[in-house]
């Protein structure tokens, strides 16, 4: 793929999609053209395809660390995956105790755990939306106060902010959870970081707030088009002990939690990724880190009154989003664009909104930076000349975009408040 200056694209918005790895197509390839069988079917070749499924299964749950195979509910996406967590927790909770009805959750979390919460909370169902510094670190003092025993029935944090990056203490909000109130369901969405970081939902320590450590968490949710497998399957990790109520009904597909003919061609393709990836974490992400950091340095270095959002923060590897004053973000993501640059302003679920980012806007980012702000989210696949190249036309496009605005002084230099 080419742009109009003839030159490859440069792909840098990897968490809004991924593209499919080559080794993933090939896994999926046979199970669209010769095993096409439904695998609740009866006969021999779809008992067969049924097994694979259950293979499948075993892998996905083995790449996050669930205990058990059978914890692991495949759907068509990690919307769904919240969706369900979410609404089957909080059921379930209020069918055992019509008290406990309160969600805990943040206010730079993705629109599909917010908006699931604002229908909730019309619904007469009591939402606290816990805020963040301007590192964009949870307010854990909030946190703390917002857990009620007896009345907080799901809180629903997400492992990694899709935006910035920034990495939250999952496994010290889960803990504060279970010690406060055992009860409490504690949902992660841990869409940017499957894959990207290690997470073990088999440790056992309660006490334990070791990264990646999820002793207590009761559902996770991803999806397999951020991790280098097609868009249009998801997963919800459900532990075994934890109260969900389905709310997708029909046969008795995956244990009856989520009704539908099983996507098993897509079902393989995530295993297969998610097998890629079990010994290759820790190398990916160290080699994402530093191109990262690289592509950081040149744009902080040779673009004035630009911001790194989330730059004090523990991050996601892939991740950079800066803030930059005196220039319209649409004109520089449309020249970026011409030059075969593909970025992001804000999360892709909400591309189409003309508000600033809901995300930017909790961590208090000045006005004068909230329209000029973007996100680059690297792969395994991203290159150092494509982070050079990246580089050049970003500090070259935002001085044309500031020459014309009105938004920034030429004469000196400086962005117009």
């Amino acid at each position: 793929m080419t742009n109009p200056m003839n030159e490859p694209v440069i792909y840098l918005d990897n968490n809004a999609t991924t593209c499919v790895a080559p080794e993933v197509v090939d896994a999926i390839t046979p199970y669209l053209r010769s095993y096409y069988w439904n695998p609740s079917s009866m006969y021999e070749p779809a008992l067969t395809l049924a097994k694979e499924l259950e293979k499948a299964r075993k892998t996905v749950a083995s790449a996050i660390g669930a205990a058990f195979a059978d914890e692991i509910v495949f759907t068509a996406c990690a919307t769904e995956s919240n969706n369900a967590a979410i609404t089957g927790a909080l059921r379930a909770a209020v069918k055992a105790n019509p008290k406990r009805r309160r969600i805990i959750t943040s206010k730079v979390e993705h629109p599909a755990v917010i908006e699931v919460c604002k229908r909730l909370e019309k619904e007469e169902f009591p939402v606290d939306w816990i805020g963040v510094d301007p590192d964009g670190k949870i307010n854990l003092r909030e946190y703390v106060q917002a857990l009620r025993p007896g009345e907080t029935a799901v809180v629903s944090i997400m492992h990694a902010n899709n935006e910035t990056g920034v990495i939250f203490p999952i496994e010290k909000l889960a803990r504060l959870a279970k010690q406060t109130d055992p009860k409490i369901v504690f949902h992660v969405d841990a869409t940017q970081t499957v894959a990207k970081l290690p997470i073990d939902l088999s440790a056992q320590a309660y006490n334990d707030d070791s990264t990646g450590r999820f002793a207590n968490v009761d559902m996770l949710s991803f999806s397999g088009h951020k991790l280098h497998a097609p868009k249009g399957i998801g997963v919800l990790y459900i532990r075994r002990a934890a109260p969900f109520v389905n709310f997708m009904l029909g046969g008795h597909q995956e244990r009856g939690r989520r009704a539908g003919t099983e996507n098993v061609p897509y079902i393989i393709g995530l295993a297969k990724a998610l097998e890629m990836e079990k010994d290759a974490i820790v190398a990916n992400a160290v080699k994402m880190a530093k191109l990262r950091d690289q592509l950081q340095e040149e744009i902080v270095k040779r673009v004035p009154y630009v911001v790194v959002n989330g730059k004090n923060s523990p991050r996601t590897p892939n991740t950079l989003n800066v803030a930059v004053y005196g220039a319209e973000g649409e004109a520089i993501l449309m020249l970026m664009s011409e030059r075969g640059i593909c970025v992001s302003s804000g999360s892709a679920c909400t591309s189409g909104s003309l508000e600033p980012s809901h995300v930017l806007s909790a961590m208090k980012v000045p006005v004068g930076a909230l329209q000029g702000n973007f996100r680059f989210s690297l792969s395994r696949y991203t290159t150092e000349e494509e982070i050079k190249r990246a580089a050049n036309a970003f500090v070259e496009v935002v001085a044309i975009v500031r020459h014309a605005s009105s938004k920034w002084d030429n004469a000196t230099q400086t962005p117009i408040e």
